[in-house]
């Protein structure tokens, strides 16, 4: 293990639940544990895992003045996000553009009621703090929350588990945020996550993480997941991961991500545009565009990974899309991408190939998720 590389503050408790350790966006995180990804991936769809994602930024937006409209306007320079029709306690998911209508981070805002929660990726984490104290600083403090770490507790049994610790959190839905208190210590939780399944993520004094895991880890329901079966299940969940599925060149329409941009910020609502690239990204949301995200399944078990290229046919012909994600999916049996296609191959049940180590074989554009999500609505 590189020495240079960051801790979260379970790292400790990582090593004692045996985790495999493994180098990612600057971090030492747990890729798996002793019942491996494949069983991380089923206790999840069933019971509920505890991640660590603590490597994740944390920035508080703070008025000046305490005028929440002025600081939300601001964001909206840099998001083509409603963030001024984002109510107190709700969550909104978005990302930060260029000009070129490239996707710089997707991240997620929380109204705090008197501030602003935002949550982005740890590679992008650094770029995303100087670009929003350059943007926004004249409207509102960007201070990034280095003393907090980040959990994510998710499966069909999360709420059951943690609800024994804070009884009111069985009160939120979807997308829902909270300051609740868990074994004495007062934490953020969201109603949200990234496996597709309904669950929690919980921010909380990075000095005190350990205990909060702890008292989670002892419900009989948790265990502890690794990165390995966070990316199974995000990619069952259709969910985009950050620098293989978007990154600077795409935009969010290429990345079917448009329903993340409200009415409000489109052409003819009541703030279109004003965001970087809004001109190219409002132009494909009424023109199309020549390439999307779509699902894909592969015949047999073998997956088809990042960077293997698609073709329309099973010989010859150049390429017409490449795969961005792949692995296979535990809970459906089978192999599961996602990738980009020309859009004339978008439709789903189109048939096409991918090309795995030296031959093509047959993959079937698929709509996604490929497993239904399991949020609480």
């Amino acid at each position: 293990m590189n020495e240079t590389l960051l801790h979260t503050p379970l790292f400790s408790l990582h090593g004692e639940c045996g985790a495999r350790m493994v180098p990612f966006a600057g971090y030492a995180m747990p890729l798996q544990y002793a019942d491996g990804i494949m069983a991380e991936h089923q206790h999840t769809r069933s019971h509920a895992g505890l991640f660590d994602v603590s490597h994740m930024g944390q920035v508080a937006l703070r008025p000046f003045d305490g005028d929440m409209k002025r600081v939300a306007l601001a964001l909206e320079r840099v998001v083509p996000v409603d963030v001024l029709g984002l109510k107190p306690g709700r969550q909104r998911y978005g990302f930060l553009t260029n000009d070129a209508g490239g996707i710089l981070d997707d991240l997620m805002i929380v109204n705090m009621e008197t501030w602003f929660l935002v949550v982005v990726n740890a590679a992008c984490k650094a770029q995303d703090i100087a670009l929003m104290q350059r943007e926004l600083s004249t409207d509102c403090t960007v201070e990034p929350l280095g003393d907090r770490a980040l959990l994510a507790l998710q499966g069909p049994k999360a709420e059951k588990a943690l609800a024994r610790l804070a009884p009111d959190v069985s009160t939120m839905t979807f997308m829902d945020a909270k300051t609740v208190t868990l074994d004495g210590i007062e934490a953020i939780v969201t109603r949200s996550g990234y496996t597709g399944e309904d669950g929690f993520e919980i921010s909380v004094p990075s000095d005190r993480t350990e205990q909060v895991a702890r008292a989670l880890l002892a419900q009989p329901e948790v265990k502890p997941i690794g990165l390995g079966a966070r990316d199974s299940l995000r990619l069952e969940g259709g969910l985009c991961l950050y620098g293989s599925d978007l990154d600077e060149t795409t935009s969010p329409v290429e990345g079917a991500l448009e329903w993340a941009i409200q009415k409000a910020r489109r052409n003819g609502g009541a703030r279109a545009g004003g965001f970087p690239g809004a001109d190219l990204i409002l132009a494909q949301l009424e023109q199309g565009v020549s390439r999307r995200r779509v699902g894909l399944l592969a015949e047999g078990r073998a997956p088809v990974r990042h960077g293997a290229e698609l073709f329309a046919e099973g010989e010859g012909g150049s390429p017409i899309g490449v795969v961005t994600s792949g692995a296979f999916g535990p809970t459906l049996q089978a192999p599961v991408a996602m990738g980009y296609v020309e859009t004339a191959f978008a439709l789903a049940g189109t048939k096409i190939f991918a090309e795995l180590r030296g031959r093509r074989i047959p993959v079937t554009v698929a709509a996604m998720p490929f497993v239904p999500a399991g949020f609480k609505r």
